[in-house]
Parts: structure tokens; sequence; C-alpha cells
């Protein structure tokens, strides 16, 4: 099979019919079969071509090409510039896998790692885990799935895993179905669902090795791997402790460490706090905020509306296998709060004097404030941004040492409790 009929049946099988798109990927692709760049200046289509003809496919048709080509379902062989394309890391997209300068590489990448579930049902006999799930995560965020408990959530995660499998729909990882090709698939990702048991007799540090050979992570990279997994989460001190030892929120950490050990750009995670006492998932937390700050995509199901509000970007709220809505926090709680009282958290840098908290009372658009530490209040707000943005101004021009400002776990409650029960 030549490169031009490998084309063909990539178009055919993803119902590109376009000739335009056809024309576009013989000029791009041909430079991956040869060895040789085409000439970007005069090529008869260019990346504006296809983006104008397939924008809902923005910088995805070539990589899902060159993704489709490398699998060995798709005589790979055939194209040994190919090959290799799987070890293209970020750093290195300044020259192509065949050692030859790109001149316009974005189309050979999407913007950053990405979920994405394609109308995904899951029946169970006449019972419906989920019905016809539509979400589109991309980029380095984290990603709140909240939901009340039997809502979907786990059943979602498990079929992003390839734990179980959809009764109809598509779930993506970086553009490839964990359906079709679940080990290629899960390459990026890092995954905790539920609760998995560690071997008491091991000690952290060999049960952690143990799973990193299982993962055929190369022996000589396991010691350091296994030591940064236990970095990240904070258990240097623990390390050769027997795993049956440990305390409840400790092994938690270790199952974060194991989700880890890849170095994964995506984290899967299931309730990872749930069943802890107050000291272990505030400690959960803490990690997880770490690994937000490691350029990953985090999407994190719970069921704590404050858990979800501390440290997810954005929220998606499913009920009864549905998804209800999927936003920043802040436009979740303002589209739903217009022409209400808001209510909104001011985090401080130092603690705040009774003249301070006053002072901040007495501002305009402030209908009620409620200090509930002494470096935090909760402020009841009259109105949606305009008054937000007022009032935020107002407090920083007070010198109080304001570092942070947010819509509060109350807020998002209301929102919660208002979608959920629209739903039933």
């Amino acid at each position: 099979m030549n490169y031009s009929s490998c084309i063909s049946k990539f178009l055919k099988c993803h119902d590109f019919k376009t000739d335009n798109i056809r024309d576009f990927f013989h000029s791009h692709v041909a430079f991956l079969r040869h060895g040789a760049l085409p000439d970007f200046q005069k090529a008869k289509y260019k990346l504006e071509d296809i983006l104008a003809l397939a924008p809902c496919h923005y910088c995805r048709l070539p990589y899902d090409f060159l993704q489709w080509t490398a699998s060995p379902n798709h005589e790979a062989h055939h194209f040994p510039h190919l090959l290799h394309f799987k070890k293209l890391k970020s750093e290195s997209l300044n020259s192509c896998v065949t050692g030859f300068p790109v001149y316009n590489c974005r189309w050979l990448t999407m913007s950053g790692p990405s979920i994405e579930a394609m109308e995904l049902t899951k029946h169970y006999n006449s019972f419906t885990a989920l019905s016809e799930l539509n979400l589109r995560i991309v980029g380095a965020k984290c990603v709140g799935f909240l939901g009340p408990n039997g809502a979907g959530k786990t059943t979602t995660l498990k079929i992003f895993t390839g734990m179980i499998r959809p009764t109809e729909g598509k779930a993506l990882i970086n553009g490839i179905d964990v359906l079709e090709d679940k080990k290629n698939a899960l390459v990026p990702c890092g995954v905790l669902i539920e609760t998995p048991e560690i071997y008491p007799s091991l000690s952290v540090r060999e049960a952690l090795s143990m799973l990193a050979e299982l993962r055929g992570i190369p022996s000589h990279e396991r010691k350091e791997r296994v030591l940064n997994a236990v970095s990240e989460v904070k258990m240097e001190e623990w390390i050769d402790k027997k795993a049956g030892k440990l305390s409840k929120g400790m092994k938690q950490r270790v199952n974060l460490a194991a989700a880890l050990l890849s170095d994964p750009e995506i984290l899967l995670l299931d309730e990872p706090s749930t069943g802890l006492d107050p000291r272990g998932m505030a400690e959960v937390r803490e990690i997880v905020k770490g690994m937000k700050r490691k350029n990953r995509l985090i999407f994190m199901s719970s069921h704590l509306l404050n858990e979800v509000t501390e440290i997810c970007d954005e929220v998606a709220i499913i009920d009864h296998g549905r998804l209800l809505a999927y936003d920043t926090m802040e436009n979740l709680t303002s589209v739903l709060s217009e022409g209400k009282d808001r209510m909104c958290e001011a985090i401080f840098s130092k603690d705040l004097s009774e003249e301070g908290v006053r002072e901040i009372g007495s501002i305009e658009g402030v209908s009620g404030v409620e200090q509930t530490d002494p470096k935090r209040l909760l402020l009841r707000l009259d109105g949606g941004n305009e008054i937000q943005e007022r009032v935020l101004a107002r407090i920083a021009a007070l010198g109080l040492g304001l570092i942070g400002f947010r819509s509060s776990s109350s807020a998002l409650e209301e929102t919660y409790l208002r979608l959920v029960k629209g739903s039933r």
C-alpha cells in the first residue's frame, strides 16, 4: 500500500470526501513517506485551506492520520518514518521524526492533551447508567466531574480506561478511540479508579517498583520514576515502610504515586479523597493541586462541592447519566445567579482585624460578611459580574493583603442543586 492509497483509505474510514482535503494530505504527508519536505510556500493547499474546509477538526486531521497510519492494523511497516512518530515530544516539535526541520509544525499537534466522550451510552439491562454523554476537554487544567452517587461518574471513567465497554458511543484520549486501540490511547494516562489495594507485606518502594515493572517501564528508569512519584505525593519518609502499616490516607497517597509512575500528561481520578478523614482529604487535595502545576489535564470525579471549588478550574455536572452543564466555576455560578445574591470567598495573606472586616462590609454591593477563619471572608454580593468586579477592586485598594477571590462552595452548591433538581 503506498501513501496515496493509505490516505484514501483513511479519508474513507473517517468520512472525509472533499477532494481539497485529499489533495492537502497528498502534498503534506508525502515527506513522511519519502523523507523530504514539501515546499510549504508553493503547496497547492496549506493549513489555512484545511481549517476553512474542516474548522471543527482544527489541528487534528493530520494528527489523526499519523496516529492511524502508525497503528499496527494499518500496515505501518510501509511508512518507516512513521514508526517513531509516537516518540515525538512537545520539546522537539521543531524537527520532524525524519530529522528535517518543520517550517510550520502546528499541523502535527493538537492544542494539548484531550479527552472526549462522544454519545457515550451504557445500559445494564434495563438500567441506563450513561445516556448520550458528550463532553470534550482540551488542555492542561483540572476539571471536576460532579454529581450525586449513581450519577454515572465512575462508569464514565471506567469506559475511558477500558475497564468496561460502552453500549454505544466513543471515548477518545488524545484523539485515539479507547475501544479500538486501548494500549496506545492509555499511554499518556495515569489512573486511579475507586480504591485499589496494596500488598500489605510490600514496602512502598517495593510495591511501586513492582507496578513500574508490570507497566513496562524500562529497568534503568524504574528507580528514578519511583523516587519522583514518591516525592510528588510527599511520601519520602515512608518509602521503606510496609504498606500494611500505613493509614488509609497514606495508602491513598501510594495509589496516587502509582498513577504518576509514567509521568502522565492526563490523570483520571475517581473520587480520590472519598473515605478519608479531614486531614487525609486535605493532604490529597494538596497533592492534586501540585499535580496541576505540571501542566497536566486532570479529570477528577467527586461529589464534594468544597473539594471541587478548591481544586478545579472547570466543572462538568452529571446526573442520571446525562451531562447537565460544563463550564468554568465563575460562568456556571454567574449564569444561574443572574439578578440574585452571589456568594464569594475572599482570601488574604494575613489575619484580618475587626476594623478591616467592617471596612469590607461597608463597601457598596456587599450585603453580608462572614469571617470563616482569620484569613478568609465569605461575602454576599448584591449582583452579577459588574458588582463583583467593583467589590474586588475596592477590597484590593484597602491594602489588606488580598491574594484570592472566587465563587464560594455555597455558590456552587446552589447552582448544583438547581441543576440536579431540574433534571429529575
